[in-house]
């Protein structure tokens, strides 16, 4: 799915896989919010890029760090209410619909 920043963006970052699968499904959940992408930074970091209305994104991403802390390492994580249509370039690179 394409982001284009026309709705709220979240993202919550962990160590490992296991805890960012944990966090997505929490998410997905949590809220009527949609699963963009997800990011290997590196490291054994792994983000997941959610979107929605803003209400949604921050209940969705509340969720999902919960999530993440209770079975491993949460290293972030952010709502951005309004972020510049470029950040879509940014967040798609893993398009889960690729």
């Amino acid at each position: 799915m394409r982001y284009q920043g026309e709705e709220a963006l979240g993202l919550v970052e962990t160590v490992g896989l296991v805890p960012a699968l944990k966090a997505c499904d929490e998410m997905l959940k949590a809220a009527n919010v949609e699963l963009i992408s997800y990011e290997n930074i590196g490291s054994t970091l792994v983000t997941i890029m959610i979107k929605g209305d803003v209400a949604a994104v921050e209940a969705s991403v509340a969720a999902g760090a919960r999530a993440a802390d209770a079975i491993g390492k949460l290293t972030a994580h952010n709502v951005m209410p309004r972020p510049i249509k470029a950040v879509g370039s940014i967040v798609s690179v893993h398009d889960i619909d690729q």
